[in-house]
């Protein structure tokens, strides 16, 4: 029996929508850093992002040549794309022609322009993930995503990228903040519309998240990660049977579903074990092990690293950071 079957859940700021769980746990935050005007003949190439980066047409329409791809992309205006991957790209409206270096046109400007800027406009920024915990984001993401204007869910997207545009624009107070929700309001319907419309998704929790019958077993786990889930329970939640569940889960998330459930614990206690001052025994409890070298033994299989050790070199490091970061402010 648990001490507390809530503790974890409230602790962390778990929600049991696994969706919202793994954007807080990853820390995803979106920023708008910029955007340029055009008019008549122009190309401009930009370097591999080292970040997830997007950006929308809010105006006219443009060519994307990826690298790596074989035809460019063409976009028009309320098209948003999604960058995952370490890509350089080139945005024209003639792809035949030289491009510019896009990082020598924006130093020094938030806002750039080409030409007499009446006939394309462009808003872009990139998404911030946990240094730790982002990979569990960043790895099942496709290279690139294309949200079209066309498609039934670009309305909502449409809605954001002119009040992203007004509050680039009016410079009212807030305005900082306000760009902030919206541009993470943004990077969240992408995600939807990918999950409603994509089908060449890679094995993973966005998979499994984009089947309905799976996406009930994966709430049950994240909602109670410390219960002891039995794969019967959760095959009769997604109204399948236990062979057919444990199959068809494997093949869309790419792992079984108590080995999730296990790495999603695993999860749970890096995080805690980075951020809380929680006794690794009570730790233990909440995620459902009978006793603290129970756990101890399945974080160090997992991570390589025993609980407590985990935590002393995560304190060491964000002391570093901490240093570093009065040194910078010093200087």
């Amino acid at each position: 029996m648990l001490e507390n079957p809530h503790k974890l859940r409230k602790s962390t700021n778990m929600t049991g929508d696994p969706f919202s769980d793994i954007l807080k746990f990853t820390s995803a935050q979106t920023m708008v850093t910029g955007g340029f005007t055009a008019g008549g003949a122009w190309a401009l190439r930009f370097p591999a992002p080292e970040k997830i980066k997007f950006f929308a047409v809010v105006k006219g329409d443009c060519w994307m040549r990826l690298e790596g791809e074989d035809e460019p992309l063409h976009a028009h205006t309320g098209d948003v794309l999604l960058l995952a991957s370490r890509r350089s790209f080139i945005l024209a409206s003639d792809l035949s022609m030289p491009p510019l270096d896009a990082m020598a046109v924006f130093s020094g400007c938030k806002i750039a322009q080409l030409g007499d800027g009446k006939d394309f406009s462009h808003i872009g920024g990139h998404v911030l993930l946990d240094q730790a915990s982002g990979r569990l984001l960043a790895d099942v993401l496709p290279p690139w995503m294309h949200i079209q204007a066309s498609s039934p869910q670009a309305t909502i997207l449409r809605w954001i990228l002119d009040q992203l545009v007004r509050e680039q624009a009016d410079g009212q107070p807030g305005a900082s903040l306000a760009s902030a929700q919206l541009a993470q309001l943004l990077f969240i319907q992408v995600l939807r519309a990918h999950l409603q419309t994509s089908s060449l998704m890679p094995a993973g929790w966005l998979r499994a998240l984009a089947d309905p019958r799976l996406a009930l077993a994966l709430r049950l786990m994240h909602g109670d990660p410390g219960r002891d889930w039995h794969l019967e329970e959760l095959a009769r939640a997604a109204a399948m049977s236990r062979t057919s569940f444990a199959f068809h889960f494997r093949q869309t998330a790419g792992v079984a579903p108590l080995t999730y459930l296990t790495q999603w614990r695993m999860h749970l206690a890096e995080r805690a074990l980075r951020e809380e001052d929680t006794p690794v025994a009570v730790l233990a409890r909440s995620l459902g092990y009978t006793s603290e070298s129970a756990f101890s033994n399945a974080f160090k299989r997992a991570t390589g690293t025993a609980p407590k050790r985990y935590r002393t070199a995560g304190k060491a490091e964000r002391l570093e950071d901490a240093e570093e970061q009065s040194l910078s402010l010093v200087s």
